[in-house]
């Protein structure tokens, strides 16, 4: 079952097209990454999935109902993270645990939640005295209330520290695992790839990719890299690799060598190197970071 389905969703403000046609599924219990550049569409995506924004043509499910006809149901089984969110300075903690459970009609206890995401000791401690990390704690455990079968969590670890980001990457996993879907989206490359098991990249109000981390990388023509130690560069060598088919790139620091190419040639690169005299000390592959294919995507150059 798909817990979100986006088919040909369109959305403008004005002259500005936010999106362009979306189409994304996201699986049923499965940690979704989204990522985009600043104004790509993220978050006018993530509105038009809780109805606070209709969309201009296209179909939206969401847990298998209609995002505009059945969306209070859609909030009821969905618990979120947003981008920029207020707390009451003057209440407690626990009392805005409280409030949620009362407005989902839930039965959670606040401390329970409280406890899962390290605020056990700030229970009752007005939230006008919480620091970033803290506040961004405490919206977390309000988006836990009432075991929800889908959680959206926009820039979750925005004002965490470390610990705090890995406590939330235990707290999304466990929430997989028990049958929770998750859709997660940060411009923190990093958290998403620690998590997620597909990541969807929306460029310009497309999405111009859905995979796994590693079919993404197989998809870019410099997903992976070939490093190789010498113990002097003959002269003309690097003009000899740079004309081989499959070799888009060569880089020489000193006696280092970083070549760009395709998987099958690899060997055939460590062989030409030795064939023009060098002595290949060590070789090893590089894969692309998150970071790296990101920049390929949104680019245009994947």
């Amino acid at each position: 079952m798909t817990a979100i389905e986006l088919s040909g969703v369109q959305k403008s403000f004005g002259d500005v097209q936010a999106l362009r046609g979306v189409d994304l599924e996201v699986d049923d219990g499965e940690i979704f990454g989204f990522l985009g550049p600043n104004g790509a569409g993220k978050s006018t995506t993530i509105n038009i999935l809780l109805d606070f924004v209709r969309p201009d043509a296209g179909d939206v499910r969401v847990l298998d109902y209609s995002a505009r006809e059945d969306s209070v149901a859609v909030r009821e089984r969905t618990g979120v993270l947003p981008e920029g969110f207020d707390l009451y300075d003057r209440l407690s903690a626990r009392e805005h645990l409280q409030f949620a459970i009362d407005s989902k009609e839930a039965d959670d206890d606040p401390y329970p939640l409280l406890e899962r995401v390290g605020l056990e000791d700030a229970a009752d401690r007005k939230a006008e005295g919480f620091s970033t990390g803290m506040r961004q704690r405490l919206a977390l455990a309000m988006a836990l209330v009432g075991d929800p079968d889908l959680l959206i969590l926009d820039e979750p670890t925005s004002g965490l520290d470390p610990n705090g980001a890995r406590q939330l990457r235990e707290i999304v996993e466990e929430e997989a695992a028990n049958g929770t879907t998750v859709f997660f989206s940060s411009h923190i490359l990093g958290q998403v790839e620690a998590v997620c098991d597909r990541v969807g990249i929306i460029r310009e109000g497309e999405v111009v990719a859905v995979d796994t981390i590693e079919g993404l990388r197989e998809n870019v023509a410099d997903g992976t890299t070939l490093v190789v130690e010498v113990d002097a560069v003959p002269d003309g060598a690097v003009h000899r690799v740079k004309s081989m088919d499959g070799v888009s790139d060569v880089s020489v620091d000193g006696t280092r060598l970083t070549v760009t190419c395709d998987d099958d040639v690899k060997t055939d690169v460590v062989a030409e190197l030795e064939d023009a005299g060098a002595d290949v000390l060590d070789f090893s592959t590089e894969e692309a970071s998150l970071e790296e294919l990101f920049t390929a995507y949104t680019e245009g150059r994947a």
